[in-house]
């Protein structure tokens, strides 16, 4: 699983939630919450990147990151 699939799993929670929302303001800040999580998902990502780059020795550290 990736670093950000359970973030990316209650986005789409929510936008589903959102789609039966009858309150309009209540709809939008749904999907406004689900973008967040949206953004959670990508910094996962990158934050899980950026662990393994600092887990490699620095010698062979160089090799990955080109």
């Amino acid at each position: 699983m990736a670093p950000g699939d359970n973030y990316r799993a209650k986005a789409l929670e929510l936008l589903v939630r959102a789609e039966t929302e009858g309150d309009l303001q209540m709809r939008a800040e749904l999907e406004n919450l689900a973008a967040a999580y949206l953004r959670l998902a990508e910094q996962a990502e990158r934050n899980s990147e950026l662990y393994l780059l600092r887990a490699v020795p620095a010698d062979r550290r160089s090799k990955l990151e080109s």
